[in-house]
């Protein structure tokens, strides 16, 4: 191997440096330089920080902390669709292969599509290609329906990697999570096909025998079932809305579980929880904003329950714990919310900030019938307001400092 990279440093890469005869594409050739080993960068002077961690590495960690959600969507979508054709001796490996059918295809056009624009704006500006675009394609496609037409899925990606990251410089400059601004659009601009109240139905046979990856997105119809989130936005006031959610087919372990329609990575509590312990154990993701989401949704949705119930819809009545396993909060707050640019950065910052993300969440859940759906608002105005949040942490700090030091000076 030594001899390879020794045959690369000396032949290959002065073609791509400045002044070689392929200058232009050197963020190509630096991207898969860096992905196969560790780059050899040094600061040229002090402080040095030594850490096995690098930025590449840091967003490997998060894919891998995905993957519990991925592989749980793709069997979901699998399992929606043997129930709901009445497929007869369905096993857990035809289920994942008819789930890979349907989810695969929305992966590849994600990170192909992205990965272009990725690219394109690295070769213009001759710069590094950053490999935040690693998450940034995989979350994407999770919080999207099985059943959205691979064409919005293009369309979704492009629009948040151009107007939600690469319009404010790149990495490190957006103010928006890129993957959730291109699930805004879509959510606006297609809202039949985002909703997620679509499961898988259509001749069995289609999915599997007519061209495995392609005819099945062509001809596989869908039918509409509510997802939980719609049922206790139309339960009537005076009513209750878990009994509606229960009438529905919908139960706490089965929203937990995750077994119901929705989008491909967030119905499941406990593979989004696999993921979060991931994060939490290697230090990747910051457990303030996790914990303060979970806090900022336990005291509004608390404080709807003691309001007098005549006030307000009969989703203000659901316990606190409905609304973490309803929806996308969790995997919102877990892998949206704690993304490192988009976030607040102070310590104090991130309590505020995901206290609001978790108390908005409930709060346009319940307050707007017409978008029961909080959690994706919610993270895009906060990550709007976290500058701010950070501005007014830092300086009160400042104002605390200076009131210290004249009183030493005074003493």
């Amino acid at each position: 191997m030594k001899f390879l990279f020794d045959f690369m440093d000396k032949n290959i890469a002065p073609l791509f440096e400045k002044g070689g005869k392929f200058e232009r594409l050197y963020p190509l050739f630096e991207a898969g330089d860096t992905f196969t080993r560790t780059p050899a960068d040094v600061t040229p002077s002090a402080p040095h920080v030594r850490d096995s961690i690098d930025q590449k590495r840091l967003m490997v960690f998060v894919v891998y902390a995905l993957l519990p959600c991925l592989f749980f969507g793709i069997w979901n979508a699998g399992h929606l669709f043997n129930i709901n054709n009445n497929v007869e001796g369905a096993t857990f490996l035809t289920a994942m292969l008819r789930g890979a059918a349907m989810v695969l295809p929305i992966v590849m056009v994600s990170y192909i599509v992205g990965g272009v624009w990725e690219v394109l704006f690295a070769i213009v500006r001759r710069h590094e290609i950053n490999e935040g675009f690693l998450v940034t394609g995989m979350l994407f496609p999770l919080v999207l329906p099985p059943t959205l037409p691979l064409w919005q899925v293009a369309v979704g990606i492009s629009f948040g990697i151009i107007i939600g990251k690469e319009i404010f410089g790149g990495v490190g400059f957006n103010i928006l999570n890129p993957a959730l601004t291109g699930r805004a659009f879509l959510f606006f601009a297609y809202p039949a096909q985002i909703s997620g109240d679509k499961i898988w139905i259509g001749s069995a046979k289609t999915a599997l025998d007519n061209s495995f990856l392609g005819k099945v997105m062509e001809n596989v119809d869908g039918v509409t079932a509510a997802t939980p989130l719609a049922v206790a936005a139309a339960a009537e006031k005076g009513t209750d809305a878990i009994a509606a959610l229960g009438d529905a087919g919908f139960t706490l372990w089965n929203m937990t579980a995750g077994t119901i329609s929705g989008c491909i990575g967030s119905t499941s509590a406990i593979a989004i929880v696999l993921g979060m312990v991931f994060l939490l154990i290697t230090g990747i993701a910051s457990w303030r904003v996790m914990l303060s989401g979970l806090i900022g949704v336990v005291a509004i949705g608390g404080l709807f329950n003691i309001l007098p119930a005549e006030q307000f819809s009969a989703f203000s009545q659901l316990p606190f714990y409905y609304h973490l396993v309803m929806g996308g909060f969790l995997f919102g707050i877990v892998f949206m919310a704690t993304d490192p640019v988009s976030c607040a950065a102070t310590n104090t910052g991130k309590w505020i900030y995901g206290f609001l993300i978790g108390g908005l969440t409930v709060l346009i859940r319940v307050a707007n019938p017409a978008y029961p759906e909080g959690a994706m608002l919610a993270i895009l105005f906060m990550n709007v307001m976290a500058p701010l949040i950070d501005h007014f942490v830092v300086q009160a700090h400042i104002k605390k400092r200076t009131a210290y030091a004249r009183a030493l000076n005074n003493a």
